[in-house]
């Protein structure tokens, strides 16, 4: 996968991920319309190519002005994702030399792969995520719009310990994928099925279209290391 196709790839799903975000606060939040509508308007013109890169552009002083209005990051880790996304590929859009777009669009694939592995660790020196004690939390008392029948799940210690550890071991694991094609694509299938099931057991939906638009960088650097 060449840079400009990958980069590509990345712009359209981000923006396709900024407009459903987007598109929440239209239906709920009457005095921020006019911004979010301006950001709708500037990824459809990523997804149609046109202007580029100046959309970018406007999505990242759009980026900025969120960031004003919320005092910060307001949903957490997918607001974040995002905001690094959308600047690396506003960068690698914007810099004139072929050796300073690669370098903000791989480190958008490192930062991927790190958010694995960070995930992971900051698990597994947590006895509670250890013992399976954290996840059984989750079902029981999250206020996540978790359905009623899995909550019944806190009541079964093994299986919930032994989705602890999964989840831990594949991403601890997850640098070792980069090794070859074939492990890094089902790995990355792996990590979007994690993704996607959190979206329909806890309502996380912003992290599965927010994470998969930064598959592509890590698939470019993929080639590009090995």
């Amino acid at each position: 996968m060449t840079l400009e196709a990958a980069a590509r790839l990345s712009q359209v799903l981000l923006a396709l991920a900024l407009i459903q975000q987007s598109l929440e606060h239209l239906a709920v939040s009457r005095p921020d319309r006019p911004l979010f509508a301006a950001r709708i308007l500037l990824c459809l013109l990523v997804v149609a190519g046109l202007a580029s890169p100046w959309p970018l552009v406007g999505l990242a002083v759009v980026s900025l002005m969120v960031l004003q209005r919320f005092q910060g990051p307001y949903n957490g880790g997918s607001d974040r994702m995002g905001l690094l996304a959308l600047w690396c590929l506003t960068l690698t859009a914007l810099m004139p030399a072929p050796r300073l777009k690669e370098l903000f669009f791989g480190y958008l694939g490192a930062q991927l792969m790190l958010s694995y592995v960070v995930s992971g660790w900051v698990k597994i020196i947590n006895p509670d995520w250890r013992s399976g004690v954290a996840l059984r939390q989750v079902f029981q008392f999250s206020a996540y719009p978790v359905a009623e029948r899995l909550r019944g799940w806190a009541a079964r210690p093994r299986l919930l310990l032994a989705m602890s550890w999964a989840v831990m071991a594949f991403e601890l694991a997850f640098p070792l994928t980069l090794l070859s094609r074939p492990a890094l694509i089902a790995g990355l299938v792996v990590a979007a099925a994690f993704h996607l099931a959190n979206a329909c057991l806890f309502g996380l939906n912003r992290f599965f279209w927010t994470w998969l638009a930064a598959y592509p960088a890590i698939l470019w650097l993929q080639d590009r290391l090995f």
